[in-house]
């Protein structure tokens, strides 16, 4: 058995287990990781993600508020119903808080999620997203009001005297709410619906991974420096389609658990070595999954045709057990992956003191990484118009990538990037989101063939013109845009950069350019249209043809239509799949292929052909936990393979 020093080091004492297998190591720290962890807290603070204490106290005022404002309106719903004057006096609901204001990991300026717990006859559809609201909305505190009753997680957004507030609700079996209420046990989910287990697991979830580390602030830390980094690296974003607050907690987490006795500097490298091997979909899990009598769904891709279908699981602590990443698609996990390698290579230089902290760090060059993009511009009235039909809009552009891939068989792949673009210069409100567009690597077209994805994109804007809110003078426009062709404002400085000054090597480029497959001096030709007016050939840039949006309409695309095809180069390109041609059968193949493409990320670090997903029937007894749930893969061979990386 592993064991550890006693404190007075008298004797062995067993190691305490973390997580469902053993630790890859136990080792502690050097002098050398302690002076890179003093020089990581030095970084992360000179970086401003440490709150002041006076920004500390008076996101403490408003959640004091908040909670006097939830009783009282609790307490009238009580009156108006004809309880009782005692009941009246009981009635009572409380404000708690999730996400990484309860981690301890918020920054300044960061949102506050926070949970509403009320009795059982408040409801969610009429009291909370009416009533609540029209509470809210005629006070002077808060401004840009926004609900959203039909979200995975109905929530109603928010700013209370400046601070963002994103605040959920969740209506228990109980007529009295009191004050010290403890959701953590299992009991508190009888006789609620689904949108309140998933509204009360944001706070269940917080609790049990502080309880499941083996230290909590080694885990603030390191959740703290990553999340900067995801942020910085663009793949920081649940809603399109890369991980959000939680999801990163638990894979930090979950590193935490591999090496206990690790500190921050060691953790952050540590992070980047196991994922970069980690045979997804295997699922990360910080304990073995509960089953209960409540009878909620739980992961099981045995049980759950659909549960096979999830390309990153990772999976929460407690009942009932879900994929909190249940958004990631093919493409978004390339990205993340590759992100995964370049933060394992950074680490690798600063462990051997040939780099610095601040390399981690550096921008991702999002719009100097391909030569074809997809830019959709939303536009509404007023401000208030654009913020509710942005949010709609936003959280549909998953489904955008998904789609095009669909309709491509993966051939086209698809980077969104989760920043939003405004051009201040338009007197309508507006703001734009990009995705990057390649040919998935090592696939070349034949000559004269392209990417038509015209009928995908009028699909996905027919679903979001069914939004049940819309207004006069919301509409969204996509068009495809060559890199030359990106408008001024996606810029800092707001023009483009030469390229002699784009920080991107020779070799880079190159490989951006083989990817996508676009012919040697492709980049001289003029761009040219075909006589049909509804089917314009893309061709390599110039400058003076860019597309821009002018007074509340685009030039080159309408509401009704009139995509681009998307070429990469002179002669090169696929015809895409029409819509409604991939039948369910070609989803599966598709993600078999995905599966496949993945082996060759790790199979150099770990021989293991029991992915858990694929063929869950021939899984080992060692990839198995409680109640006979996957695992991860056979952690005694990513053990071994980490330790001798």
């Amino acid at each position: 058995m592993v064991g550890s020093e006693s404190p007075n080091g008298s004797s062995p004492q067993p190691a305490r287990k973390y997580g469902i297998t053993k630790p890859i190591s136990l080792a502690g720290p050097t002098e050398a990781d302690r002076h890179r962890n003093m020089e990581l807290e030095k970084f992360l603070i000179d970086s401003g993600l440490y709150e002041s204490e006076e920004e500390a106290s008076r996101r403490k005022e408003v959640l004091d508020r908040i909670d006097e404002i939830v009783k009282g309106w609790v307490k009238q719903l009580t009156h108006q119903r004809g309880y009782t004057d005692q009941m009246v006096e009981d009635a009572n609901a409380v404000i708690l808080t999730f996400g990484s204001y309860r981690l301890g990991v918020h920054g300044p300026g960061s949102d506050i999620d926070a949970l509403c717990v009320g009795p059982s006859y408040v409801n969610r559809d009429e009291d909370f997203f009416m009533v609540l609201h029209n509470i809210l909305a005629e006070m002077e505190e808060v401004t840009e009001l926004q609900p959203v009753p039909d979200a995975h997680v109905p929530v109603m957004k928010f700013k209370f005297l400046g601070i963002s507030i994103d605040l959920l609700y969740a209506s228990i079996s109980l007529l009295v709410v009191p004050e010290d209420l403890d959701i953590s046990p299992g009991s508190v989910l009888y006789n609620v619906d689904e949108p309140t287990v998933r509204s009360l697991n944001g706070c269940r979830v917080a609790d049990q991974i502080l309880k499941l580390v083996p230290n909590v602030e080694h885990f603030r830390m390191t959740l703290r420096c990553l999340k900067f980094w995801a942020k910085i690296r663009g793949v920081y974003s649940n809603v399109t389609g890369f991980l959000g607050g939680v999801n990163w907690a638990l894979l930090v987490a979950r590193v935490c658990q591999l090496y206990p006795n690790a500190i921050p500097s060691m953790l952050v490298s540590r992070f980047f070595r196991v994922y970069t091997q980690w045979r997804w979909p295997n699922p990360v899990m910080l304990c073995p999954i509960e089953e209960n009598e409540l009878g909620f769904p739980v992961w099981h891709p045995r049980k759950n045709p659909r549960d096979r279908l999830h390309h990153m699981p990772i999976i929460t602590p407690s009942y009932p057990c879900m994929n909190s990443s249940y958004n990631v698609s093919a493409s978004t996990l390339r990205v993340m992956v590759e992100q995964f390698h370049h933060g394992h290579s950074i680490c690798e230089e600063i462990e051997l003191s040939k780099g610095q902290w601040s390399a981690l760090f550096e921008p991702y060059l999002f719009f100097e990484a391909y030569r074809n993009y997809l830019q959709v511009d939303i536009i509404a009235a007023d401000s208030d118009d654009l913020l509710a039909w942005k949010g709609w809009v936003e959280s549909r552009l998953r489904q955008l990538t998904l789609k095009i891939e669909r309709d491509t068989n993966g051939m086209l792949q698809c980077h969104p990037f989760p920043n939003e673009y405004v051009d201040t210069s338009k007197p309508c409100s507006h703001c734009a989101f990009f995705m990057g567009l390649q040919r998935k690597e090592g696939v070349r077209g034949q000559e004269g063939q392209q990417f038509d994805i015209r009928a995908t994109v009028d699909e996905f804007r027919q679903e979001i013109n069914m939004y049940m809110f819309w207004k006069p003078g919301m509409d969204i426009f996509v068009s495809h845009v060559r890199r030359k062709q990106l408008p001024a404002f996606v810029f800092p400085d707001g023009y483009k950069r030469s390229r002699l000054s784009r920080h991107v090597s020779r070799q880079a480029e190159k490989t951006c350019e083989d990817a996508v497959g676009c012919w040697p001096g492709s980049t001289e030709r003029p761009l040219k249209r075909k006589s049909d007016p509804g089917m314009v050939d893309v061709r390599p840039d110039k400058p003076d043809k860019r597309v821009s949006i002018s007074t509340g309409l685009l030039e080159s695309v309408s509401r009704t239509g009139g995509l681009s095809r998307v070429s990469f180069g002179e002669g090169v390109g696929l015809e895409c799949v029409a819509t409604g041609d991939v039948d369910s059968k070609s989803k599966i193949r598709l993600f078999d292929g995905q599966l496949g493409s993945e082996q060759g990320i790790v199979q150099n670090h770990i021989e293991n052909d029991e992915t858990g997903i694929g063929d869950p029937v021939n899984l080992t007894e060692q990839t198995f936990v409680s109640k006979n749930l996957p695992e991860v893969i056979n952690e005694a061979m990513l053990t071994e393979a980490v330790e001798k990386t």
